[in-house]
């Protein structure tokens, strides 16, 4: 059923027309949006997505319930990160908080279809090469390593992006917002505005942060359906929880080593799966209490004042 082009095509028109319903009805007039319309719309999702894990359990039955779950958790933490670059990336370009919802819609849009695309070769790689788990296990245990002995916020450096330098010497480039549009016309010569910039730089940071959250998602399951659809979900309420936690995303200094261990932990998984099979329950419950745990440490031992003010120096 999954593999029906008919089922996959019903699938993204279904999604295509919650985005225009949200874009083109509920969002049609840029505003400023408050923690109560965020929390709303973040509940919303994930009910959404829990439901549609509720249709996949009656479809495809429990394995494949637990592991779009699992992904589905998976890709929700790690978006964190994508959160907390956005902000940055919307505080160095000084946009408007009434525009920031339109930049994250189409920035939405943009990462779908790049994401089908990396799920689709990779799924594809996997099946055809069984020693590709090896090389992807011991990428996610790296990753994972690598992201507990950093500093633990994400740099971004506008300046010396080299597809900020690329639009600039390629491309008229307006200093005015016009209204929150991409482009405008002036003299009968089309330029780009300062939002098209801010939009290309999130969708090249969501292709940076996919290099980590689509090996972890294809390290839980190998059906193409399970992968891109837990995606999707999660990529959904990412806006709604960006507008939720842009006040709070500091509070959870712990949520970075938190999801270091997960990105271990799935690694190690798969380099051991051809010796000891762990079963999806258990790995399910490993994700969770590791995001519990990683959250209940940031709010029982919050970051120092200072730590905070050498973090913004």
């Amino acid at each position: 059923m999954t593999n029906s082009p008919l089922f996959w095509a019903g699938f993204n028109v279904f999604i295509l027309a919650l985005l225009l319903l949200d874009l083109l009805v509920f969002n049609r007039k840029a505003h400023v949006v408050r923690m109560r319309e965020a929390l709303g719309w973040s509940v919303f999702w994930i009910l959404l997505s829990l439901g549609f894990n509720y249709l996949v359990y009656r479809w495809l039955g429990r394995q494949a319930a637990l592991e779009f779950l699992t992904g589905y958790l998976i890709e929700k933490a790690l978006s964190v990160d994508n959160l907390f670059v956005f902000l940055l990336i919307f505080s160095y370009f000084k946009v408007p908080q009434q525009y920031q919802h339109r930049i994250l819609f189409w920035g939405i849009i943009g990462a779908l279809v790049l994401r089908a695309a990396f799920i689709l070769a990779g799924a594809a790689l996997l099946a055809k090469f069984h020693f590709l788990l090896y090389v992807l296990g011991a990428f996610l245990v790296y990753t994972g390593i690598k992201m507990a002995t950093s500093a633990g916020e994400p740099e971004i450096d506008p300046d010396n992006n080299p597809v900020v330098k690329f639009l600039s010497r390629h491309l008229p480039i307006t200093r005015n917002l016009h209204e929150g549009r991409f482009f405008v016309r002036k003299d009968g010569i089309r330029f780009a505005t300062p939002l098209f910039v801010v939009l290309v730089m999130v969708e090249t940071t969501d292709v940076v942060f996919a290099a980590d959250s689509i090996p972890a998602i294809l390290a839980v399951s190998r059906d193409t359906f399970i992968v891109y659809t837990s995606n999707v979900f999660a990529l959904l309420g990412l806006r709604a929880l960006y507008f939720a936690l842009e006040g709070l995303m500091r509070l959870f200094h712990y949520l970075h080593y938190g999801l270091s261990l997960i990105l271990v932990f799935i690694g190690g998984k798969l380099l051991v799966s051809d010796f000891l099979h762990i079963p999806m329950v258990a790995s399910l419950g490993v994700v969770g209490f590791i995001l519990v745990g990683a959250v209940a440490l940031s709010l029982l031992f919050p970051k120092k004042e200072e730590e905070e003010i050498e973090v913004r120096g």
